[in-house]
């Protein structure tokens, strides 16, 4: 069967899209197709958006519009805590459960020596710097619970617990090997306020 070749183009660009096959991606193509120009434009300026008008928090490194996430420029957070989290998509799982008022800090990922992954790769240095500056009492490793996320944990616990700073670890309440992205705001909520020292 022959297909529009501008069908088939966005298919596959559609398709490379995390935890969009083939199927959903035509699926995709074809709902776009169907829909009236202006949903259209708004899902092209939206895309357009996040390339041109979003970058990174000099400090934290979270998603931002400005030189400053709204987190680290909000006067009600508890600045004596830092949330280390792999990427921006935690923060925003975390945000979700309304049970944690602190500040946060994105590695970029974790260490995976097998995948060329190491410390200089990762936002650690960024991480020690900010104790130096910031009065920091307690850094909470929120990691996701698998291989790289334990050994990415230890490795933090090592280098900050000797600067005097409360390292702890939230709690278990998600399963091995999952994402705290996928994880419901019930579990991470509990998981955050159980956390234990390392």
């Amino acid at each position: 069967m022959q297909i529009a070749e501008p069908l088939l183009i966005a298919i596959e660009e559609l398709s490379k899209l995390p935890g969009i096959g083939k199927k959903t991606a035509q699926r995709l193509a074809l709902h776009i197709l169907k829909s009236n120009n202006e949903s259209v434009d708004n899902l092209i300026k939206s895309i357009q958006d996040l390339k041109t008008r979003l970058g990174f928090c000099k400090r934290c490194f979270n998603l931002s519009e400005e030189e400053l996430c709204n987190i680290c420029k909000n006067p009600k957070r508890d600045k004596t805590v830092i949330c280390v989290v792999e990427e921006a998509s935690d923060v925003i799982a975390i945000e979700k459960t309304n049970e944690y008022f602190g500040l946060y800090h994105i590695l970029g990922g974790v260490l995976s020596p097998l995948s060329g992954v190491g410390a200089d790769s990762l936002k650690i240095k960024e991480l020690i710097k900010r104790f130096e500056i910031e009065d920091i009492n307690e850094v909470i490793l929120a990691l996701n619970p698998d291989t790289e996320g334990e050994t990415t944990a230890l490795y933090l616990a090592k280098l900050i617990k000797p600067l005097g700073i409360k390292v702890t670890r939230i709690a278990r309440g998600l399963p091995i090997g999952g994402d705290l992205e996928f994880a419901d705001e019930a579990t991470i909520g509990r998981a955050v306020l159980g956390r234990i020292v390392l």
